[in-house]
């Protein structure tokens, strides 16, 4: 019995991290491992233990005994046997069955030890759909078209599935690194040191993690902060498996991001990428296209005009970027190529739609994960100091507040006229550093725009003028812009310092993460950044922002909580 733990492990999945206790940190790195953050209250962190949980936990390397060891040692008392049993059970689950390649190559064979489950599961309604044969005791044959839809189905009862029926190598693309200073040529992996650029460390780790996953074959998860290199990772992946690639991501910005990337770093020519979006429609060798034009449809019961683009070529790769973001439709398609291999980059595995699973078994599971903090600490990223900023309504808005309903309240107190001279007061004390102003309203960002004299970033602004601006921001000629919620998907602002947020999407975590990764870049000098939330105090905004921080806070960011009159005047 450990009466110095920082935690209180409950029968009921729950576990209790009491934030004041010296071990506080310690138990926070290891329960990240396999649980869940819920709430975030000054006293007590609530986390949770899911299946989902488990499963990303064994897809890392963690297996029951050292998931119960780990919470034997932060817990305050010993912990209960039956909750032992449920983890060792739900642990057990993955793994359990195996898919491998047929001797014909259209079938696909599903195995388990574990006979009894097979005739369990074969009496079900859902999984008798499939129309399997059953070839041995402990073996079931079914048509591989049908591969992604029955990992889908059997991760939603329980069994989440390790694939090793294969992928196809697609067809061959040859590329490298570009040229050094020197002149010379890296032709391999092995060789980017030699390269006009060198990787990093964890993004090697990374790599290696993706090719090597023990189960999956090259299908799954790179979880990694903001400003991490991702894309870099992607090149990487895809300079390994010399292969043609579909790159999916968030919009068009993020698109030509992922081309001049790819044009600056590796061998590939202009001739052989081509982006396929709502301006432009090409189709080669290398293709990045956004998650908006193959969702794309003429009317609600029209099929999905572009979405054949997942097999327009015998690609060998398709990287899902910002993964987070995968709309509905594209799971329905993936689902059908799951002989294709699957890389998907993410900072957060947070999605508001709660269709995790979704991506557990379609994308595949969480092959690697680099913590925020231990990026920050090896200088990869920058020190962020966050600041939520209580701001007082005024009698008038008050008045009206109390009388509003529901999402009007809310609205109200987003759009609280008094954050504007807590802005300006912000944009005083970091006057020489270059801010981005963040927020949902464009009402209210218009206002602020032509107060504090900042051009105005939205969804309604061309692409061609949306990028004059950020090149105008990032060489330093303005050092002030204000973004709607496109700043929220990959925009390349590296020395961008400073985040004013002053609205956002109720209680979306995943918002909150992406809006301040757009400062984690590092900076010269003392490597910080600095990140205000502006709240309305007393207020539903209030509340949701509670949620909104959460993932940060389990990431081991602080916020310290202010009041509008104790910013500098």
């Amino acid at each position: 019995m450990n009466h110095q733990g920082a935690c209180i492990v409950q029968r009921d999945f729950t576990i209790l991290l009491e934030v004041g206790h010296p071990g506080f940190e310690t138990a926070r790195g290891q329960l990240c491992k396999y649980a869940e953050l819920v709430k975030t209250p000054a006293t007590f962190h609530t986390y949770r233990i899911t299946p989902l949980s488990l499963w990303n936990a064994a897809a890392l390397g963690w297996n029951s005994e050292q998931v119960i060891a780990s919470l034997e040692l932060v817990s305050r008392w010993n912990v209960s046997a039956a909750l032992i049993q449920d983890i060792q059970t739900m642990m057990e689950q993955y793994g359990k069955l195996k898919l491998y390649s047929g001797p014909d190559h259209a079938k696909i064979r599903l195995t388990s030890e574990d006979q009894q489950l097979l005739d369990d599961l074969n009496r079900m309604k859902s999984i008798s759909a499939f129309r399997m044969e059953r070839t041995s005791a402990h073996e079931l044959v079914f048509s591989g078209e049908k591969r992604g839809l029955l990992k889908q189905e059997l991760t939603r009862l329980g069994y989440p599935v390790l694939d090793y029926a294969g992928y196809r190598k697609g067809d061959e693309l040859s590329l490298g690194w570009r040229l050094n200073k020197n002149g010379s040529k890296s032709d391999t992996y092995k060789g980017e040191e030699e390269a006009g650029f060198k990787l990093r460390p964890y993004q090697k780790t990374a790599v290696d993690a993706f090719e090597g996953g023990e189960g999956v074959g090259g299908s799954g998860l790179l979880v990694l902060p903001c400003g991490a290199g991702k894309t870099i990772i992607g090149m990487a992946v895809l300079e390994r498996l010399q292969c043609e690639c579909l790159i999916l991501t968030s919009n068009t910005t993020s698109v030509r991001q992922w081309i001049q990337e790819m044009l600056d770093k590796t061998t590939i020519t202009a001739e052989q990428i081509g982006e396929y979006s709502g301006q432009k429609k090409q189709v080669k060798p290398v293709t990045v296209a956004t998650y908006q034009i193959l969702t794309h449809r003429k009317s609600k019961d029209a099929d999905f005009t572009h979405i054949h683009l997942l097999q327009e070529r015998n690609w060998g790769l398709i990287i899902y970027d910002e993964v987070h973001l995968l709309p509905a439709p594209v799971f329905r398609a993936t689902a059908d190529i799951q002989a294709t291999r699957r890389l998907g980059l993410t900072a957060t595995l947070i999605r508001e739609d709660g269709c995790e699973k979704d991506v557990f078994s379609l994308i595949g599971p969480k092959l690697y994960d680099m913590p925020w903090k231990e990026l920050e600490h090896q200088g990869w990223i920058a020190e962020v100091k966050c600041q939520e900023v209580r701001v007082p309504f005024s009698d008038e808005l008050r008045s009206a507040y109390v009388q509003a309903e529901g999402k009007h309240q809310f609205r109200l107190a987003a759009e609280n006229p008094a954050k504007l001279k807590v802005v300006k007061r912000l944009l005083e004390r970091h006057e020489n550093a270059p801010t981005l102003v963040i927020g949902q309203y464009l009402n209210q960002l218009e206002t602020i725009a032509r107060e504090i004299d900042a051009p105005l970033i939205s969804g309604s602004m061309s692409q061609q003028e949306r990028m004059k601006w950020f090149t105008a921001f990032r060489q330093g000629e303005i050092r002030t812009i204000v973004v709607s919620k496109v700043a929220n998907f990959a925009v390349d602002l590296p020395d961008a310092a400073v985040a004013l947020e002053i609205s956002g999407s109720f209680g979306s975590r995943q918002e909150e993460a992406q809006r301040l990764g757009r400062i984690l870049r590092p900076k010269a000098g003392e490597n910080k950044a600095y990140f205000y939330a502006l709240v309305s105090e007393g207020s539903r905004e209030q509340d949701f922002a509670l949620n909104r921080q959460m993932f940060l806070v389990e990431q081991g960011y602080e916020y310290a909580v202010v009041h509008e009159q104790d910013t500098p005047h």
